[in-house]
């Protein structure tokens, strides 16, 4: 038996453990949820390949760190970053939008939390962290250059200290702080929008999302607009389609998007913030519902100022553990 395989009992558990927040730390590089998986698996693959050479100078941890950054640089080596409707395009109007798709590699995606964030007893620890996985911040974090998005993450997010940042990325303490500096400015600039964590222990919180589930569920326009901010946006990847305004928004629902009417939601989180499978009725007309958004809302005092409704259900409905379908024993379980 090679000296490699005699340790890899060492390694395995390692990975075990730091599985979830190297994911988190790729998804944020990334904006992918899946690249992120992806990322993790191959910094396994080159950790477990050369595990042998690795000497302790730093903590494996450390070194499981400077493996998955590589890779992250080498994927985004490509030049492809990630965004959201709302990087790419003005606000349409409901009377005149167009659905027009883009390809898939285009969107910034969601990720369900477990897969992101790992477990901790600390409530202010956990807040950061559901934070740094916002659809907003990551949206915005793929405005920088890899490099410097890398810094970011170790420092702001992760709060490694600047030397230790300067050895994983083989660089000096100075161009470190320099990059760290740049990549603030440049994030001040995004005017990032503020949204509030979801939260199972704040009432207000909670009543808001019960307001709004039976709202879409009886489909009244008139009581959801009241639970949207003024100034609220929908978006709708993978087509670029965004409308801003909880008049246009409540305009959609009942023109192209009346094929909604009817849907009914189950409770889910996603980056951190509230979300819902929402389930459309049967088009064939028997009884039951089927896929039609992963809903991700972003919530600020006491309002829904984003519906972000990712529509590629055979890619997010399996990631987040959401039934294939709907019978009618929903109705039954709802009390209805």
């Amino acid at each position: 038996m090679t000296e490699t395989a005699d340790l890899t009992p060492e390694l395995d558990a390692a990975l075990d453990r730091y599985r979830v927040e190297l994911t988190g730390y790729c998804y944020r590089m990334l904006g992918s949820s899946f690249d992120a998986e992806d990322a993790v698996q191959d910094t396994y693959v080159r950790a477990w390949r050369s595990f042998g050479k690795f000497e302790g100078r730093s903590s494996l941890r450390s070194w499981l760190y400077r493996i998955a950054t590589n890779v992250c640089l080498d994927l985004l080596s490509a030049g492809n970053k990630r965004a959201r409707p709302m990087d790419l395009s003005a606000p349409q109007h409901q009377a005149s939008a167009v659905l027009n798709e883009r390809p898939e590699v285009t969107w910034l995606e969601p990720v369900p939390d477990g897969r992101v964030l790992p477990q901790t007893a600390d409530p202010a620890e956990m807040a950061l962290a559901k934070e740094s996985v916002r659809l907003a911040f990551v949206a915005a974090l793929q405005h920088l250059p890899a490099k410097q998005r890398a810094v970011l993450i170790l420092r702001e997010v992760l709060a490694w200290k600047a030397d230790e940042v300067a050895t994983l990325l083989e660089t000096t303490v100075a161009s470190v702080n320099s990059a760290l500096q740049r990549a603030r400015a440049t994030l001040a600039s995004t005017r990032i929008r503020e949204s509030d964590a979801a939260d199972p222990l704040d009432g207000d919180q909670a009543k808001l999302l019960e307001q709004y589930l039976a709202a879409f569920e009886a489909y009244d326009m008139t009581r959801l607009t009241a639970l949207l901010h003024e100034d609220a946006v929908l978006s709708m990847p993978p087509f670029d389609l965004w409308l801003r305004g909880h008049e246009d928004i409540a305009a959609w629902h009942l023109n192209q998007g009346i094929g909604c009417k009817g849907s009914r939601l189950l409770p889910t989180t996603a980056n951190g913030m509230p979300a819902f499978g929402q389930y459309r009725p049967r088009e064939d007309g028997r009884p039951g519902w089927t896929p039609w958004a992963l809903q991700v809302l972003e919530v600020s005092d006491g309002k829904i100022v984003g519906l972000n409704a990712f529509l590629d259900t055979a890619r997010w409905f399996p990631l987040f553990g959401l039934p294939e379908q709907l019978d009618e024993s929903y109705e039954v379980q709802q009390g209805a």
